[in-house]
């Protein structure tokens, strides 16, 4: 099958990849300074698996018919199945996703082949896919969630813990194939390493309720992490040992000691624009949860600023701007918003960021990637994740909440 996915970004580049295994899939970005690199099986983004297939790719160990291009007219046009995996960034002023990336991708193909099945990938509100339907006069879109997690966005493509295709009852058949595709795609590495065939489940939903479990979810998780923040928080301001008490909690099975580790804050690019958007869909519908979770992270953030100015550092020291190990994606990071509290409180801040030019400005803060250097001039050291072979020698500086050294 001829595959097209717009957007490269960890949900659109995790699927090509997968789907590029058993088809011929073309890839759209809007840069070609990236499709140079992708057709070369470099990628742009920090994805364990990812970076693993290219090599392989590039050494001539694994086939991946993957082709990337700026040519939206061609790639559409040719398409026998249209994904779109574009960004769509929450408006904090006006309380909504920006969709307009997904519109532009489903105008080109209606413009080119507007016959074509395509199926939404990108997170959007609750109601927008039938919006679009009816917008467009069409019916030959539907939608999937992803569950993907920053930085293991193909391993969660190749091991995913459910597959949700929303469609309508007519559509049943088009759900099913597009769900085969993933699956197709999940199995296919199992097959290639000789390992027995995993139990995927699948659900095929109604349109509005897969959009609506895509954001029910990921506010679920934001819930489960601002709760254990919120334990953390009480404990530090009452001399109790934290860790501790986690581990008692989470030993009723009911609760599980997974996802209990606490953080400066939920952030990156899921958990804090689609608890947003989530509240924003909640209008005129009686709610008190929702709120109070957006509202609990900003707490938690201040409160984390406020610990580390009780200190009276002299200079601060930001150890990784990313929220999790191993990633180089560092959007909506709530170490962010930490800064902008202490920035606004008059300390200075230093930053280590590899991924950052050293001697350039983050928040008019330099970045400091001379570590020695680093560490020696931090009075405080503020590490979302801790690392000890990187920070072991200067931990009686760090302040951290990694209790249980894990993401």
């Amino acid at each position: 099958m001829k595959i097209t996915v717009a957007g490269v970004g960890y949900v659109g580049l995790s699927l090509a990849v997968l789907l590029a295994q058993k088809h011929e899939v073309t890839a759209i970005t809007t840069t070609e300074a990236k499709a140079e690199k992708l057709n070369r099986f470099i990628s742009p983004i920090q994805d364990d698996e990812i970076e693993r297939f290219f090599q392989e790719a590039r050494e001539g160990k694994r086939v991946l018919n993957l082709h990337t291009t700026t040519d939206k007219a061609a790639a559409y046009g040719g398409a026998e199945l249209v994904i779109i995996a574009t960004p769509t960034n929450y408006d904090d002023e006006h309380h909504f996703f920006d969709t307009s990336a997904v519109e532009d991708a489903i105008e080109w193909t209606l413009k080119v082949n507007p016959n074509v099945l395509m199926v939404i990938k990108s997170t959007i509100p609750v109601g927008y896919t039938e919006s679009v339907r009816a917008k467009y006069g069409v019916k030959n879109i539907i939608f999937s969630p992803e569950f993907l997690r920053e930085s293991k966005a193909l391993y969660d493509n190749l091991h995913p813990s459910r597959i949700v295709v929303g469609c309508s009852d007519d559509q049943k058949a088009e759900g099913q194939m597009f769900a085969d595709l993933l699956l197709e795609g999940a199995r296919a590495e199992e097959q290639r390493a000789g390992l027995p065939e995993q139990n995927i489940p699948v659900l095929l939903a109604h349109i509005t309720e897969a959009e609506a479990i895509k954001l029910f979810a990921n506010t679920y998780l934001a819930v489960r992490v601002s709760y254990f923040n919120e334990l953390d928080t009480y404990a530090q301001t009452k001399g109790l040992d934290t860790q501790m008490i986690i581990d008692g909690v989470c030993m009723d099975p009911r609760i599980g000691s997974h996802y209990n580790n606490p953080s400066f804050g939920y952030g990156g690019y899921c958990l804090p624009k689609d608890t947003k958007q989530l509240l924003a869909n909640y209008k005129d519908v009686p709610q008190t949860m929702i709120e109070a979770v957006v509202k609990s992270n900003v707490v938690r953030k201040e409160f984390i600023a406020d610990q580390i100015l009780a200190r009276k550092p002299k200079i601060v020291g930001i150890y990784r701007l990313t929220m999790k190990s191993n990633s180089d994606n560092f959007r909506a990071s709530a170490i962010q918003d930490v800064m902008k509290h202490i920035i606004a409180n008059g300390v200075p801040i230093i930053v280590y960021e590899p991924t950052l030019q050293d001697g350039s400005e983050f928040f008019r803060c330099e970045v400091v990637n001379n570590l020695e250097r680093f560490k020696k001039e931090s009075d405080v050291i503020l590490a979302n994740r801790f690392d000890q072979d990187v920070l072991g020698d200067v931990e009686e500086k760090v302040y951290t909440r990694d209790l249980f050294r894990r993401d």
